[in-house]
């Protein structure tokens, strides 16, 4: 079971450092959990694992194809890989490999592309992803995550490594904005309803789902009735949900740290069409557009991803 925090000003440990800690505590229960890095191990902190655990790490260098390569003959040998590098690095630069050595071939590979969208700060257009959920919902048999906080990334990484397949987690490697209380839990393919409302519907993941609740308190005080539904599991996705909490709303919004094309927005239009649900619907997210360099700040607003922008897109619709 999820309980929200009191104060969602507060932050919790950097992403990374609570990815790294959950892997360490994996490496103890089971000492076929191998953390892979692309020569970002500092970025990461995954030379922390080196540190720690030497055996259980593997250092491939700039090298990300052959790092899924490697990881996928791991995971054919009884092994449980955690590959990071960024998110393009991650996902677009090495399809090929992830689709044939990893889904094709049956075997299992956790894939942590950090810093996705407009988290990716000064590293620039080069380094963003706006596609990467897309891509990897494209997968057959694919598990795609975008956890909003450290409780909820601490429980995916620990979940997944219970489940065989390709596991796609996109996270920043910084702080974030705690919602959930470390004592969380959550389920696999199951959304989470962070409050409940008659008029508007948020569908969010990742960590913009602080921002939607910002949003929702805003549109509360106007006097509108607002849901927001954390769907973190974007693959696979809580159909269901989706359907009965859609049904006689006013304004259903997704709001994505991702391109508008193939990410939440798109899953969640499928399912809505596919069902019959007829509703005032928009997707809120990036469209048509290239990273750039600028602060997380900066290109959070720039690319209109911040709870005013998404005030304003659901005053326009009603």
């Amino acid at each position: 079971m999820y309980k929200l925090v009191e104060n969602r000003s507060e932050k919790g440990k950097e992403l990374r450092v609570a990815i790294v800690e959950s892997i360490q505590e994996l490496i103890k229960e089971n000492d076929k959990v191998v953390a892979m890095e692309a020569d970002l191990g500092g970025a990461s902190k995954f030379t922390n694992i080196q540190k720690t655990n030497p055996e259980n790490f593997i250092q491939c260098g700039i090298s990300e194809a052959n790092m899924i390569g490697v990881g996928c003959g791991l995971s054919s040998e009884g092994f449980i890989p955690y590959v990071h590098t960024f998110g393009p690095f991650a996902t677009r630069r090495v399809y090929d490999q992830i689709y044939l050595s990893g889904a094709y071939a049956h075997n299992t590979i956790n894939i942590y592309g950090s810093d996705p969208g407009f988290t990716v700060g000064p590293n620039g257009g080069t380094h963003t992803t706006w596609e990467d959920v897309a891509l990897m919902r494209e997968i057959p048999g694919s598990v795609v995550v975008d956890p909003c906080d450290e409780t909820q990334t601490r429980w995916v990484i620990k979940e997944l490594a219970k489940h065989e397949g390709v596991h796609y987690i996109r996270a920043n490697r910084k702080d974030v904005r705690n919602v959930y209380t470390s004592d969380s839990t959550f389920e696999l393919g199951k959304g989470n309803v962070l409050r409940e409302g008659k008029d508007i519907l948020i569908i969010v993941s990742g960590q913009l789902v602080s921002d939607a609740l910002d949003c929702a308190e805003k549109l509360v005080e106007e006097g509108y009735s607002v849901e927001v539904i954390d769907m973190y599991c974007i693959k696979p996705l809580d159909k269901d949900l989706v359907v009965s909490e859609s049904k006689n709303k006013k304004a259903v919004v997704t709001f994505e740290n991702h391109s508008i094309y193939g990410g939440l927005g798109s899953a969640v239009a499928e399912v809505l069409m596919e069902n019959g649900v007829n509703v005032p619907f928009k997707r809120h997210g990036v469209d048509e557009r290239f990273g750039q360099v600028g602060t997380p700040d900066f290109l959070q607003k720039e690319f209109r991803l911040t709870a005013d922008d998404l005030y304003k897109t659901i005053k326009s619709m009603l």
